[in-house]
């Protein structure tokens, strides 16, 4: 393949990559300031309905798939890189996916970093009602959740707009 075949990585999506990596650095940068700072089930009460909490998981999201840290790392390794190839063949230009994208993957890294380094993930977000509390998370998990709706809203919201566009069109 001619290097003219390839896109320059300036014209795609994975100009965006920077994204990610401030995600990763911010991450890490707060678990390893909680680890320092707290110690294990430690809580700081700061709002009505938000307490800054030091918890492990050794699982996934809500604690599910507890003790499959290898089976949990390749996933995170495979969402990255497929994340990554869609940067590459998308735009630059459409910044909302390659957010979305960059955002995922900046979470991913940053939670599989946690499980190949610890052998769990820092969790410190802890927002109840009540005796109710939703499980605590951390800045990877906001910003794989905040990618991910990002990538929901843009699957029916914009195509719902292209299929307009192409209606008024015809």
């Amino acid at each position: 393949m001619s290097k003219s075949n390839f896109l320059s990585i300036g014209t795609t999506g994975l100009r965006w990559l920077w994204l990610a990596v401030l995600v990763f650095i911010a991450d890490i940068a707060s678990k390893f300031w909680v680890i320092k700072n707290f110690a294990l089930g430690e809580s700081v009460d700061l709002l009505p309905f938000f307490n800054f909490y030091y918890a492990r998981n050794y699982g996934a999201a809500f604690s599910s798939f507890m003790g499959q840290r290898w089976a949990l790392a390749a996933v995170a390794v495979t969402i990255s890189i497929v994340l990554m190839v869609m940067m590459y063949r998308t735009a630059a230009t459409a910044k909302w996916s390659n957010i979305a994208f960059a955002l995922i993957i900046g979470g991913a890294l940053g939670n599989l970093f946690d499980r190949l380094y610890h052998g769990f993930v820092v969790d410190f977000f802890d927002f109840y009602i009540g005796e109710w509390h939703y499980p605590t998370f951390n800045v990877a998990d906001c910003a794989i959740c905040i990618g991910a709706v990002m990538v929901i809203l843009e699957g029916f919201i914009f195509s719902q707009k292209k299929d307009e566009k192409k209606e008024t069109a015809e």
